[in-house]
């Protein structure tokens, strides 16, 4: 159960930290800036909970790893639910302070940091972004479970993985790389709740296309199982 309580309490942070500043500060910081609360989040959350839970904090993130071997999948299930969970605590977390706050100035993002395709971002485009990035972010957690890593340098190698990721997609689809990152923000606020399907679908293929990728790379023979 430590390790479901922490994969919810860390997506939580993941969406107060990364929606928080596309909420709040969005126009002001512009897409290099989120980009950087959302990495500098995943950092901060794989110190605190990386110990306990492997800090997945992402639905794709945890299917890439169980895919490899690396992961128990009897308990897949299990932190999928506490990440979706968490990312909606979050939400909730926000939504509580946008709801209190009478200075309009300060939401200047009324997407409530959610997911949608731009203008003219075809759903093909934004599908194949959502991929590649999941893929990218899912390729370096995957570096990280190698025997040869130093795994005091996991925070910050997935924390920029992340932050490159978010780079590339914010303008497209507002970066989802994250299932439940998405999940939560739409659910609680009600806003795009119509493409959420996307950004479910898309980041799930791009943690696949990663394990058979790394597989590929590194082959199955070099898959260390742990619970991670």
């Amino acid at each position: 159960m430590k390790s479901y309580l922490a994969e919810l309490i860390g997506t939580a942070l993941l969406i107060i930290g990364g929606c928080g500043a596309a909420i709040f500060a969005g126009g002001s910081l512009g897409v290099l800036g989120i980009a950087l609360a959302f990495g500098l989040s995943l950092t901060v959350v794989a110190i605190l909970i990386g110990g306990i839970s492997g800090a997945h904090v992402n639905p794709a993130v945890t299917i890439a790893l169980a895919l490899s071997g690396k992961f128990p999948w009897n308990k897949v299930l299990g932190y999928i639910v506490a990440q979706v969970v968490g990312a909606i605590v979050g939400a909730l977390i926000l939504f509580t302070v946008v709801s209190n706050v009478t200075n309009s100035s300060l939401l200047i993002n009324s997407g409530f940091g959610t997911n949608v395709l731009s203008g003219g971002v075809s759903t093909i485009a934004g599908a194949i972004i959502e991929i590649v990035m999941t893929m990218v972010l899912c390729l370096v957690v995957l570096a990280t479970t190698r025997s040869s890593w130093s795994q005091s340098a996991t925070p910050v190698a997935i924390g920029i993985a992340l932050f490159i990721a978010n780079i590339v997609a914010i303008p497209l689809t507002g970066a989802s790389i994250n299932p439940a990152r998405s999940i939560g923000p739409a659910l609680v606020s009600g806003q795009n709740i119509g493409s959420l399907w996307l950004f479910i679908i898309a980041p799930i293929f791009g943690a696949v296309l990663a394990y058979f990728i790394h597989a590929f790379i590194f082959g199955r023979e070099h898959v260390h199982h742990e619970s991670k």
